[in-house]
């Protein structure tokens, strides 16, 4: 943001004040002498004001909240109302409502009427009223648009308060001092400047005084909500960068525990083994026990199969030596014969 000269401020008439004998003697902080029954203010004190008033308003609306601009003069109801409109600000140009800002429950029911209003005149069934009746609406959507329109789109109460002349918008003062609502304030050798939590002496009666200090912290404004879209989009980065690193970190464990199932089912599949085996180990420890008790049992045979076999021996014996004698009488009687 370009910053200010003296040559800038001088050229606005900002240094110009009121008349020496309509002074408050609580700005004499702020004026640096006076000239042909006029008071000049210190240009210095501006300029330091200034810078410290736009960056407080910076932070104010980096942090997303809202500034309501007010100046009922008819000098800076054009500018206030025009800048006000390009950051999307509520502002008040026509008439401050007494509790504003101290009965903000009843405003807000008069903007809930102020938009049914305006439902109601862009639905077709508005076209099917008497004309006495659309002429009532459109008197009392006026009435509440001139006085309300600036904060139709003010949903709570606003960070801060910027006033042009804390004189005449003492009202408004008040409610913010009573809700502890900082105030910005353009402040003129005839105002209080106490009221103000940052309070800019400047000349708060000609249009271009008014118009270079408006244009100036308005562009703070303008840095404040660039700096707030810029750090939504680095959170918006950050916030998808996060999201990818848990999809990542929730892809690896899902791998694992797909390794996971697969180990728990070759040990099912090998427990169903062992149990199938069981039985089939018990099937041949039976079978080996009983083999024992047959060989248990089995001396007793195999000494009946050897004593069989020695009597069925001695019974072969027998029959080759009578054999024998058999085949030696045949001979012996052939030879008896041949003789």
């Amino acid at each position: 943001m370009t910053k200010l000269t003296y040559k800038d401020l001088l050229d606005a008439g900002v240094h110009f004040g009121h008349l020496t004998r309509k002074w408050d003697p609580r700005m004499a902080p702020y004026i640096f002498m006076e000239r042909n029954g006029i008071h000049i203010i210190d240009l210095n004190k501006t300029l330091a004001t200034l810078d410290e008033a736009s960056n407080a308003i910076r932070t104010i609306v980096r942090s997303g909240r809202k500034v309501l601009f007010v100046a009922t003069k008819k000098q800076a109801k054009s500018i206030v109302e025009e800048e006000a409109k390009r950051l999307r600000m509520p502002y008040v140009t026509e008439r401050w409502l007494g509790g504003m800002l101290t009965n903000f429950t009843t405003i807000r029911k008069s903007l809930k009427k102020l938009s049914s209003i305006e439902k109601l005149m862009k639905d077709e069934s508005y076209l099917n009223l008497a004309k006495r009746e659309r002429l009532m609406v459109t008197r009392e959507k006026d009435k509440l648009n001139k006085v309300l329109g600036g904060i139709s789109e003010l949903t709570r109460l606003p960070a801060a308060v910027f006033i042009v002349d804390v004189k005449k918008e003492h009202i408004a003062v008040k409610e913010a001092q009573k809700l502890n609502i900082p105030i910005f304030a353009m402040v003129d050798t005839n105002s209080n400047p106490t009221v103000a939590d940052f309070p800019v002496p400047a000349n708060d009666d000609a249009y271009k005084s008014i118009d270079i200090i408006v244009k100036y912290l308005t562009k703070a404004v303008e840095e404040g909500l660039l700096e707030r879209k810029k750090d939504k989009d680095e959170l918006r980065l950050q916030q998808e960068e996060d999201e990818k690193r848990q999809m990542d970190e929730g892809a690896q464990p899902e791998t694992v525990s797909g390794e996971k199932p697969a180990t728990e089912g070759k040990k099912v599949s090998e427990a169903k083994e062992e149990k199938k085996s069981e039985p089939k180990v018990e099937a041949k420890a039976e079978a080996k026990t009983v083999a024992k008790k047959d060989t248990a049992k089995s001396p007793e045979k195999t000494e009946e199969k050897v004593e069989a076999k020695v009597e069925e021996k001695p019974a072969a014996e027998t029959k080759t030596k009578s054999e024998e004698k058999a085949k030696e009488t045949v001979e012996a009687a052939e030879d008896a014969d041949k003789k």
